[in-house]
């Protein structure tokens, strides 16, 4: 488990939520290695509905949504239900799997180790397209707003699928892809000007240069996408609809968070 450091505490946050959480991680700019000053937290996971909230005649709550300052820090709470957090994943969804994976914890279970066993079932070829297009929008964005989170989101985006397709492991860290990935030297420069404000102008930046750099990355991602091991589809369907009704049943299991040692309760 990593330490969350430079965060509020985000135990009492778990502590507060209406259902069991199997996991909680932060994901966003803390995540991908270039948060900001006043970035504020984006905390995901997955929660577990009672049975008789699936069986009844009432919408059941799949999703919770909650954002809130917290001693001065923005916090951003998205979590799925566990059957609805699992479809995402066997729908080509790198975002979950990033947050599922994130080794930024702030509560876990050994239903999230688990599921973490299961994710590498899920990932295929097709993961690819969720990268190009994420990279796409951002990069849309950049080019209209002129910040420097979007773009660094776009490169993020191409190297995390890169390195996804041509190793079948899913990292989102920047500054780790830098050293795994080949790409432009500039890249740390501009990470480590983020840290000034999360929407700061990307001053200096040659944009025609980051273009033909962003172009020339999706070509890779498209290279390593023909050549990837990775299958055509996810084979842990099986697997994961086992899990999911188990789970359902038997409940999340030992809880473990934020700054507790591995072993104890």
């Amino acid at each position: 488990m990593t330490a969350l450091v430079d965060l509020p505490d985000l135990a009492s946050v778990v502590a507060e939520q209406p259902d069991p959480l199997l996991f909680a991680t932060v994901s966003g700019a803390h995540l991908y290695g270039f948060p900001s000053r006043d970035s504020d937290v984006d905390l995901r996971g997955a929660h577990l509905l009672p049975v008789e909230a699936l069986t009844g005649l009432r919408e059941p709550e799949e999703t919770r949504s909650r954002m809130w300052d917290r001693d001065g820090v923005e916090m951003d709470l998205v979590s799925h239900d566990l059957r609805k957090f699992v479809r995402l994943m066997l729908g080509r969804n790198g975002y979950v799997l990033e947050q599922l994976l994130s080794p930024l914890v702030a509560h876990t279970t050994d239903a999230h180790a688990e599921l973490c066993a299961l994710a590498p079932g899920v990932l295929t070829s097709h993961h690819a397209h969720h990268y190009r297009g994420f990279a796409g929008t951002q990069w849309r964005l950049f080019e209209k707003s002129g910040e420097l989170k979007p773009l660094l989101y776009t490169f993020r985006a191409l190297l995390t699928g890169i390195h996804l397709m041509r190793t079948g492991e899913v990292v989102a860290h920047l500054p780790t892809l830098l050293g795994a990935v080949p790409a432009p030297d500039y890249l740390a420069e501009l990470i480590a000007a983020k840290a000034d404000a999360e929407h700061g102008p990307a001053d200096g930046v040659d944009r025609e240069r980051v273009h033909a750099d962003i172009e020339a990355l999706h070509t890779v991602l498209d290279e390593a996408e023909t050549a990837t091991a990775l299958p055509g589809a996810p084979t842990a369907f099986d697997a994961l609809h086992d899990f999911v009704v188990r789970v359902r049943v038997e409940g999340p299991g030992r809880v473990q968070s934020a700054g507790e040692e591995d072993g104890q309760d």
